[in-house]
């Protein structure tokens, strides 16, 4: 079997698309991922999305994006895993393709936001905790990383300002990427004076919910196109797992298992360790989720990953550069199409079509989304090929 390779990406800038509607959002990162990828034609389409029949009024997002873009007669069905739907649904296209279940698979993430205002957006996110158990109490996924914060800051005896290097990075990296949401760079004091959002989190400690909308062209290396003339990337490892939904059933909360367990066996069908990664897209939707994302994928030690930020080593030019187009912080989080965002921007660094926020030499990312504290966790080993 030939190998599954990324061939097109798509996206658009994050933010706030009043006058514009979820179905035209994902035509346009579909028609760039399809021209980009030289013409190659889809036979299935995966949507990423978590909020819009609860913002957008709208489900059934398979039929409906598939007859806006001209795709009728495809498959086309929806993924929905929280901030993980997109890393979800690009290991759909993966296995699919790989399968021989269809020649060619689009990845598309989408999410409108600002389709309402207020409580309403608050109540449905809190739709990604256990609503049973949390969300009727009123938790919330901000409030929820606020609780891990303390507690790491306390067993680790870690304070508040160890933190900062993940928002200083984010946003240095921001700035030169015209999709971002945000393209301003941040001084520490700036971390320090942010107003609080729920103790210990700050403003920079959380990403900012957006509209966007990200696309990805999968299908095997021997179907490209003559006219295909990008470097090659290829997905060399695929992996999602979960835990347990509501926080209070896991006897250790600051351990990310299925974060663990997805990064593990991610690298193992690669043929890879951590330390042969080159970057690596996290999920830095909380500081706090980024410090257990890096312990949990083997790049630190247990209370250790703020350190990597503080020593300057998740920098561009730093051992193991992060969230190199800003991250959720700086880029911003449209929700479902979190995770495909990430993808392309992987496959950009790979490509080396990145321009200033370039890391020099890669040739392997590691790629992960979380939906909620790592109850459902995609990762992806996307390695740059010989043509």
């Amino acid at each position: 079997m030939s190998d599954v390779v990324i061939a097109g990406v798509g996206q658009t800038p994050v933010g706030e698309h009043w006058n514009t509607s979820l179905r035209e959002l994902a035509l346009h990162a579909i028609e760039a991922a399809i021209q980009d990828s030289g013409g190659v034609q889809p036979q299935a389409l995966f949507v990423s999305n978590v909020f819009a029949p609860t913002l957008s009024h709208q489900a059934h997002l398979g039929a409906f994006i598939a007859d806006f873009a001209g795709l009728t007669g495809i498959e086309a069905l929806t993924i929905e895993g929280a901030g993980a739907s997109g890393g979800l649904a690009l290991r759909q296209a993966y296995l699919t393709v790989n399968a021989g279940g269809a020649e060619a698979a689009l990845v598309v993430g989408v999410e409108k936001l600002t389709d309402q205002t207020g409580s309403g957006v608050e109540a449905a996110i809190a739709t990604a905790v256990d609503s049973d158990y949390e969300a009727v109490q009123g938790l919330t996924p901000t409030a929820q990383a606020a609780l891990l914060m303390r507690r790491y800051m306390h067993e680790f005896n870690v304070d508040h300002d160890s933190f900062a290097g993940f928002s200083l990075v984010a946003h240095a990296n921001g700035v030169n990427n015209p999709n971002a949401m945000f393209r301003k760079a941040i001084k520490f004091e700036a971390y320090q004076r942010a107003g609080m959002v729920s103790e210990p989190l700050n403003m920079f400690d959380v990403a900012p919910g957006a509209d966007g909308s990200a696309a990805l062209l999968v299908t095997r290396r021997d179907l490209l196109p003559p006219s295909f003339s990008h470097p090659m990337v290829r997905i060399s490892g695929s992996s999602s797992v979960t835990d347990t939904l509501a926080l209070h059933d896991r006897s250790d909360p600051l351990d990310f298992r299925a974060a663990r367990l997805s990064a593990q066996r991610a690298c193992r069908q690669a043929g890879i360790l951590p330390a042969d990664i080159d970057l690596f897209e996290l999920f830095d939707a909380f500081s706090i989720h980024a410090a257990l994302s890096l312990e949990a994928a083997g790049f630190a030690e247990r209370g250790q990953g703020w350190q990597l930020a503080a020593d300057g080593e998740l920098n561009l030019d730093g051992s193991l550069p992060i969230s190199t187009f800003g991250g959720l912080k700086a880029r911003g989080n449209p929700g479902g199409a979190t995770g495909v965002y990430q993808a392309v921007e992987a496959v950009m660094q790979l490509r080396g079509q990145v321009g200033e926020n370039q890391v020099r030499d890669a040739r392997r990312a590691l790629v992960q989304c979380l939906g909620g504290p790592a109850s459902s966790v995609a990762t992806h080993v996307l390695e740059k090929t010989e043509p």
